[in-house]
């Protein structure tokens, strides 16, 4: 166990490695549609943040969402296991304390935060190993806000499951998305608790930049329809301890 553990970390230091120069580009936060999407998880993620409250960022990659978090006012440590990526991170918001550190194996003392928060890490991560470090750095009664991929989408399956169309995407070898139910299940299972997993986002980046306005109508509509959001792009995530 451990040493499929440390090979799935160096793959991921490797994975950071090869997509530091053009990082945003194949995470799709580049062009209006890009913005759109980036702003609407930072405010969600930021909805939990004040003045005073310590923030523990989980794979703050090149800083993109720091630098969306860094307004609030809260005291923000963002970690990352990728020292490419931090390079970029710490140019960007140089606010925020960065620094290189295992989402798993944090080396934070107990009840160091008041809230958890990161956009697309938790489906790098060894999930229940990811839920159980985080809970014990959290606070009691702090929050968790995160933003993930969802299994329902058809695009995030096929991206997330067949391995040609991973690789050709830019995804590292071991990332995955979520179904919420269980996602849902672990979190409780890991001792969380006001769990609240809300599918959203099908504002796809692939699109043209001179759409964003038609299709953030659209986006708005289907994310109302029962059923339909089920399959939207990505989850809100949001917990308490």
């Amino acid at each position: 166990m451990a040493v499929a553990y440390e090979k799935r970390i160096q793959t991921e230091i490797e994975h950071g490695r090869k997509l530091s120069a053009r990082a945003e580009k194949i995470w799709n936060w580049e062009g209006a549609i890009g913005e759109a999407r980036k702003a609407r998880r930072s405010a969600f993620l930021s909805g939990v943040l004040r003045p005073g409250v310590k923030c523990l960022e989980l794979g703050c990659g090149t800083g993109l969402f720091s630098q969306g978090l860094a307004p609030s006012g809260a005291e923000i440590t963002a970690i990352d296991i990728s020292p490419d990526l931090l390079v970029k991170a710490r140019a960007r918001v140089p606010s925020v304390r960065f620094l290189e550190r295992d989402a798993c194996r944090t080396g934070f003392e107990d009840a160091s935060f008041d809230a958890v928060v990161g956009s697309s890490i938790l489906h790098h991560l060894e999930l229940d190993l990811s839920l159980r470090e985080i809970h014990r750095v959290l606070k009691g009664g702090g929050e968790i806000r995160f933003t993930e991929p969802n299994l329902l989408n058809p695009h995030i399956f096929i991206q997330k499951t067949v391995p040609f169309v991973k690789e050709k995407m830019g995804d590292s070898k071991y990332e995955t998305a979520f179904v919420r139910g269980t996602l849902e299940k672990k979190l409780r299972r890991a001792g969380f608790r006001d769990v609240k997993i809300v599918p959203f986002d099908f504002l796809y980046p692939f699109f043209p930049d001179r759409w964003l306005a038609p299709l953030t109508r659209l986006n708005a509509a289907l994310e109302g329809v029962p059923f339909l959001r089920e399959i939207a792009g990505s989850l809100h995530i949001s917990a308490r301890k």
